[in-house]
């Protein structure tokens, strides 16, 4: 097969660059930026012309779009791009693979919840109540590709961090080794994840061609229910900055433009039944990607 990444010099398309050397499959990758030390094919994929150009060219049987507009807070002045990103693309790239009777594994969040209150884990069935643009955009995503008919696998996420990029892990490795106090909040639960164990799901999903049969969406974050204090307090013992004094706080002493998921851990029985895949530990993970930066 032929795979086209896009948003491939993000966190996940760089991890999907490492699964996928010693693959027998072709993978082309793609972004709008360049990346120091990496081939990366320059992709517009708002621009439909464009895009049928390197599916045609490429003989392309399957984009994987790990590519959006993430800056949530950012995103609630920003509208028509974050929509353009997040909910035309994806419509765009479902159209192009439709032509070619292509698959479409396009990546989505656990934002498209948290409008109404509950503390059991998200199944791929409930209701989305998206609270922000970034949310409500990431939905649409989602509808236009479910609409198009197109063969697709929409894998929502939570947390993402990885040894690539800025993200919360490197952060807190920063401030936690830097501040001598630290208030993070404790009244938002999720679950992190690792976005090589994420890029480790895609990689079998088309390696060992699962798709097949399998249309549909899946949640996917690492196992365990934590807080970002508790997610710091991890990260801080990892890395051995036993200096800062880390407290819990509430989510309301940081004001922000968009009212953020209290609790969207995410239920990954209909993953690990359909694909037969064993999710580790979000400590266990951690661990293992705070050892590869080092």
């Amino acid at each position: 097969m032929n795979i086209l990444v896009t948003g491939a010099n993000g966190q996940l398309g760089n991890e999907m660059r490492l699964i996928s050397k010693g693959s027998s499959d072709k993978y082309i990758f793609t972004d709008v930026t360049e990346q120091d030390g990496v081939t990366t094919m320059r992709l517009d994929m708002t621009d439909i012309e464009a895009l049928r150009d390197i599916v045609q060219k490429n003989e392309v049987n399957c984009i994987v779009n790990c590519a959006a507009y993430t800056n949530v807070d950012k995103a609630e002045t920003d509208e028509a791009l974050c929509r353009k990103l997040n909910a035309t693309a994806p419509q765009l790239l479902a159209q192009v693979m439709n032509e070619v009777n292509g698959l479409l594994i396009h990546v989505s969040t656990d934002y498209v919840f948290g409008g109404d209150p509950y503390n059991t884990p998200c199944k791929e069935s409930q209701k989305g109540t998206p609270t922000g643009v970034y949310g409500k955009t990431k939905l649409e995503g989602e509808q236009n590709i479910v609409n198009s008919g197109v063969e697709h696998i929409i894998i929502r996420t939570a947390w993402l961090y990885s040894e690539f990029g800025k993200n919360f892990v490197k952060t807190m490795m920063n401030l936690t080794s830097t501040k001598p106090r630290l208030n993070v909040v404790f009244d938002q639960c999720g679950t992190p994840t690792y976005a090589g164990d994420l890029a480790e799901l895609i990689y079998t999903i088309i390696s060992e061609r699962k798709y097949e049969g399998n249309t549909g969406i899946y949640h996917y974050s690492n196992e365990g229910v934590c807080s970002w204090y508790d997610f710091t307090m991890k990260i801080a013992e990892i890395a051995g900055n036993t200096q800062c004094d880390i407290q819990p706080c509430h989510s309301d002493e940081f004001p922000s433009p968009v009212t953020r998921p209290a609790y969207s851990v995410l239920d990954k029985t209909k993953v690990k039944e359909t694909f037969g895949i064993k999710i580790p530990y979000w400590t266990h993970s951690l661990k293992k990607c705070m050892d590869n930066m080092k």
